[in-house]
């Protein structure tokens, strides 16, 4: 046998024998297991197995059998110690230079449709991780490979130097460790979706991601960006979409997308959503698409121009006939007419998303902060006029209970402090993202204009001052929604009353920041 020990056990048998038939050439001796065996032993490659090196059989249907002293042994002995070298050679234990390994495909098999229990534990890989990370924890001595990417480079350093570098194995020790703790927080990510019995907030928190792709550049081009999917991100997520058109998606791409996206997921009916910076400047409904676009448009005309625009059905040639009269960066859609793509394909730049309707949505919701990591679960609570209650003498309309429930639709998605004027299904002023709500309405008023004279404001808190009312009423405001619950809720009250408004409590607020 050579000095030089190669043991290789992957799953995922991309680029193998073309990697071991290299190795060979460079006078490395191969040990391996099962299946990763026979494909070697098939390509006419000399391979031993693993029970060959230990003189132990693989048992318990295969659970056991790298578990050995010696191959252990051959890991994690320190060769520069006198000592090491000594009880090696007493116990016949040889030193394996290079490990290669790719664990069993859990990821693969908890996202086949149906999957039991029994079937993810069964491939959840025990033998493989603990190989890795003694090959990493030794890296002066060992070298350990989990990604077939590196195949290539590997052979061509071993090609010119004849040896792996210490730097090297120093790199492939990181991306080691850093495999096996993917690995890891994927199962336990899944298996505490298994039961109900899992605490929401874990005393621990481990999420695993994976890189998409690298972007451009982030918020700006200064700064540096990538885009990390979940492994079990469920279909109707940003993550699991398909651009099927245009330039490649950037950070503030991502961003906008998924809170126009989040935004049409709101409506039952047929709703288009413009989205600029995060926040909504045009969302509507109607009996149509075409319909709801035309609306959405017309809320804003001017702040659309290089927005976002998602809507919650089919796209259809019509409708993608006025979009495409418009400058937009991206549109999202659950799906498109082969009209509506050979009518968007001709803009060579504008970005085509599709992402089917999810049919459930998602949980948890997370935010950097500096040093830590705030976690809340999502507010997919359904907006509904069930348990509102009117506070002032006059009582809104039909007509202004549905655009107040479509308001609160929108002010949710709109940055707080939030203010939105509504009439008839129709967004006509959004104010966002100011420090006073009174402030907010006033902007929502001047961008409405002549249109705010009937309309349905909808505030995503309460009103600390009756300020806002008397603004409202002043543009000619009609009918107000808002949470309650401010110590002055009787002052605005009042405002209402003394002015002829319709005002309701909801009795839930929708801060976002």
């Amino acid at each position: 046998m050579s000095k030089k020990l190669a043991l290789l056990s992957v799953s995922d048998k991309t680029g193998l024998v073309e990697f071991a038939r290299g190795l060979v050439a460079q006078g490395y001796t191969l040990v391996s297991t099962g299946g990763t065996q026979r494909t070697l032993a098939e390509a006419g490659l000399p391979v031993q197995s693993v029970s060959e090196l230990t003189g132990f059989p693989e048992i318990l249907d295969g659970r056991v059998k790298t578990l050995h002293p010696k191959i252990h042994g051959g890991l994690l002995a320190r060769r520069e110690l006198e000592k090491h070298r000594r009880q090696m050679a007493e116990h016949g234990i040889l030193p394996i230079d290079l490990v290669v390994v790719n664990l069993y495909p859990f990821a693969a098999t908890v996202a086949k449709a149906g999957v039991t229990l029994e079937e993810a534990i069964e491939n959840i890989d025990i033998g493989g991780p603990t190989m890795v990370r003694a090959a990493a924890k030794n890296y002066r001595h060992v070298a350990i490979v989990v990604n077939p990417a590196r195949y290539q480079a590997i052979l061509a350093e071993l090609a010119e130097k004849g040896t792996i570098s210490e730097e090297t194995r120093f790199a492939l020790a990181v991306e080691a460790f850093n495999h096996t703790a993917y690995y890891d927080a994927m199962i336990a990510r899944w298996l505490a979706q298994q039961t109900q019995s899992a605490p929401l907030f874990p005393a621990t928190l481990v999420l695993p991601f994976e890189k998409a792709e690298e972007l451009r550049y982030g918020e700006n081009p200064q700064q540096q960006a990538a885009f990390y999917r979940e492994p079990q991100a469920k279909p109707g997520t940003v993550a699991t979409g398909k651009q099927l058109h245009g330039k490649a998606l950037s950070f503030n791409n991502l961003n906008d997308l998924n809170a126009a996206w989040e935004l049409v997921l709101e409506f039952d009916e047929p709703a288009a959503a413009a989205v600029k910076h995060t926040n909504p400047c045009g969302v509507a409904i109607g009996e149509d698409l075409y319909s709801a676009f035309l609306r959405a448009y017309e809320s804003d005309p001017v702040s659309i121009f290089g927005g976002i625009v998602a809507v919650n059905r089919p796209l259809d040639g019509r409708t993608a006939e006025k979009l495409a009269e418009i400058f937009l960066e991206v549109i999202v859609a659950p799906a498109y007419s082969a009209e509506a793509l050979a009518i968007l394909t001709r803009k060579k730049n504008l970005r085509l998303l599709e992402i089917p309707l999810p049919e459930k949505r998602e949980t948890i919701d997370l935010k950097k902060v500096s040093g830590g990591l705030l976690l809340q679960t999502l507010d997919t609570s359904t907006i509904s006029a069930e348990g509102w209650r009117t506070v002032t003498t006059k009582e809104p309309t039909p007509a202004q209970l549905a655009d107040m429930v479509f308001g609160m639709k929108v002010v949710k998605h709109v940055k707080s402090n939030a203010i939105v004027l509504v009439k008839n299904g129709q967004t006509i002023g959004i104010g966002a993202g100011q420090m006073n709500r009174v402030g907010a309405a006033q902007i929502a008023i001047n961008q409405a204009g002549a249109k705010a004279a009937g309309s349905v404001l909808a505030s995503d808190a309460f009103f600390p001052f009756r300020d806002t009312v008397d603004v409202a009423a002043a543009a000619g405001v009609a009918a107000i929604v808002q949470p309650g619950g401010s110590v002055k809720d009787e002052d605005s009250i009042a405002a209402c009353n003394e002015q002829g408004l319709a005002m309701v409590f909801t009795g839930t607020r929708y801060f976002k920041h």
